[in-house]
């Protein structure tokens, strides 16, 4: 697929590799040379230098045969007069666009041929605050992510001492939850994957990641870990984009206390929030801490636009008594390393709004793909089509499918029902499956299962 990619920033650097990998051709259109040539010397990708949303540097990026173009610069209106010209005077078939404001999201009629012609738009800041509030509403829980509207979920959690399998083997979860169906689909030992079996003893400190229909998942999480209570007293450091979408999300439930530094902001905040207290202050301030009584806060959240006033206001707020703490970090590479600490949780922006792009470049009926571990795996929904003579999977066992090595089968949506894979369960057509990757250079392979061949007689 011939794809171009507008902005050499985070985002766009990250998605350039991860489609990179999986023998695309990519196009990265900056203004910016340097970026550009750092992007050049580590992957193989072609560059056009040049303001995004020129015709010009359009035409020589490949817009007038390009499959796909997806506008993801800092700046929302450059990225929607880009896909207004990519249509106007090239035609190009699919147009993703990033917007960030919440005065374009919110309209979604202006994004049609007849005005805006964009095909998706994607929001970070709605991705990445819908993707908190699911954290927060299962306590313990270091991923949770949705399939088949919610009726299905891979859960992510740490194993730790207290839970019932620890230094047991997975096999002995049917025997302690004889009536809840469930599947680990990985398992992240010192960074590195297990591809488990029922013989796979689970280990204190394991990344767990299991699949089980939404209202089994907190029975299945109180076998690797201690249930934690559910969390009351939310304090949130930065009133952005991020931090009033999450206020929003969160206030009818929980008590919520937002701290934000701008009194602008502050007073624009009081007016849109209806009963979160909004605080004029630095969330790094000992004083504001304890004035706020942060010992008895339950999670603690770093949302500002600076990573290091995030890390530092987190590892303040644990050490004064915070539950949990969570904390958002733009820079990729600091995401593992903060996680291994002290701070319970580190978010990336950029992993959350790749997986919303990588849903819509995936080839075959792909309905869902998320980035796990900070993009160390995948997890895919993919629809069955055809028959047992055009597919590669419809009439066939799990156990007789040709998955590729590293690939687990981990639950199938039939007509609103749940079902956990077993190696005996035969796939049909218009069957939801959902797979687990832990090999990325794998994606082809699996997306070429889902695709319906020519029937042979």
């Amino acid at each position: 697929m011939k794809i171009i990619i507008l902005g050499a920033n985070k985002v766009g650097a990250a998605l350039a590799e991860n489609l990179a990998k999986e023998a695309n051709d990519i196009t990265v259109v900056d203004p910016n040379a340097a970026k550009l040539r750092e992007l050049k010397d580590r992957l193989d990708i072609a560059t056009v230098e040049g303001q995004v949303s020129y015709p010009d540097v359009l035409e020589n990026a490949g817009a007038r045969d390009a499959d796909m173009l997806i506008a993801i610069t800092d700046s929302d209106e450059v990225n929607l007069v880009a896909c207004q010209i990519a249509y106007s005077l090239f035609r190009t078939p699919k147009k993703i666009c990033r917007l960030r404001s919440n005065s374009y999201v919110a309209v979604p009629k202006l994004f049609s041929p007849e005005a805006i012609p964009i095909d998706v738009v994607i929001s970070p800041e709605q991705e990445v605050s819908l993707y908190i509030k699911k954290l927060i509403d299962l306590p313990g829980a270091l991923q949770v992510l949705d399939f088949s509207n919610g009726l299905v979920q891979l859960v992510g959690v740490k194993a730790t001492q207290g839970g019932l399998l620890i230094n047991q083997e997975i096999s002995a979860l049917r025997e302690h939850m004889p009536n809840v169906d469930t599947r680990v689909a990985a398992i992240f030992r010192r960074n590195r994957p297990i591809m488990p079996q029922g013989n796979t003893v689970i280990e204190e400190g394991d990344e767990v990641f299991f699949i089980a229909a939404r209202e089994n998942i907190r029975d299945v999480m109180s076998e690797l870990r201690r249930v934690d209570k559910p969390y009351k007293k939310i304090m949130i450091a930065g009133g952005g984009n991020i931090g009033e979408r999450l206020a929003e999300l969160l206030e009818k439930t929980y008590r919520v206390k937002v701290i934000e530094m701008d009194y602008e902001r502050c007073k624009d905040l009081t007016e849109k929030l209806k009963s979160t207290t909004v605080l004029h202050g630095d969330a790094s301030d000992m004083e504001m801490l304890v004035s706020e009584n942060i010992e008895d806060t339950d999670i603690f959240l770093a949302l500002t636009n600076n990573d290091d006033a995030n890390i530092m206001s987190s590892l303040l707020a644990k050490r004064m008594g915070a539950g949990r703490v969570m904390t958002l970090i733009a820079n990729p590479a600091y995401v593992d390393l903060i996680q291994s600490g002290e701070i319970d949780i580190a978010i990336s922006p950029q992993q959350a709004t790749i997986g919303s792009l990588l849903t819509h470049v995936r080839k075959g009926d792909v309905v869902n793909v998320y980035s796990l571990r900070r993009g160390a795996a995948e997890a895919m929904e993919a629809i069955a089509h055809g028959d047992k003579h055009t597919s590669k999977v419809v009439g066939k066992q799990i156990q007789d499918i040709d998955l590729p090595e590293g690939t687990t089968i981990g639950a199938i949506v039939r007509d609103n029902k749940v079902f956990i894979a077993h190696d005996d369960f035969v796939i049909e057509t218009d069957d939801h499956v959902i797979m687990f990757l832990v090999d990325k250079k794998r994606i082809s392979e699996l997306e070429r299962l889902f695709q319906v061949g020519l029937t042979f007689f």
